[in-house]
């Protein structure tokens, strides 16, 4: 078995922050914030449970790791994330002046890292992010297609079980 890179280990940990998300039935995506080689901060996907479009894994964690530093600023972090980040979650990486940012799979539908537009390489913008893509992109796609797999399985079973009635 081969040793797994830095970049496996804590993409693993964003895949745990991601099935807590399906557990709750929120699309499952992770993210974990790292500084000095310790995770500062976690975040899962929770839109649905908090009635909130800014419940994102990504600004979840931000808001944690500022906490943890005392800073707006993230200038010495990395972030691993299950997910490309949407505009809003690309915008706030930006402005959180995060200098690295890993991803497991990309979001031709809303990716904001390169699949629609790369918000991270603008540079109009003060600050650029290093993106590193496809670090455990098979697991993170996985899980992905597994959540709207069994959605779209349990509408059907609602469906049918209308029509009965």
């Amino acid at each position: 078995m081969s040793k797994l890179s830095l970049d496996e280990k804590y993409m693993k940990e964003a895949l745990k922050q991601a099935k807590k998300a399906a557990v709750i039935d929120e699309v499952p995506i992770g993210c974990v914030i790292v500084h000095e080689g310790k995770i500062i901060a976690r975040g899962y996907n929770r839109r649905n449970k908090e009635g909130s479009t800014l419940a994102h894994a990504e600004i979840i964690a931000i808001k944690k790791a500022s906490r943890k530093l005392n800073d707006w600023r993230l200038e010495e972090c990395t972030m691993y994330v299950t997910l490309e980040p949407c505009p809003m979650c690309a915008g706030a990486i930006v402005q959180a002046r995060i200098p690295k940012v890993v991803i497991g799979a990309m979001n031709p539908k809303a990716g904001c890292a390169g699949s629609i537009l790369d918000m991270f390489q603008v540079r109009e913008f003060n600050h650029q992010v290093e993106k590193v893509s496809g670090v455990l992109e098979e697991e993170c796609s996985n899980i992905m297609t597994k959540f709207f797999w069994e959605l779209r399985k349990r509408k059907k079973q609602l469906d049918k079980s209308k029509s009965a009635l």
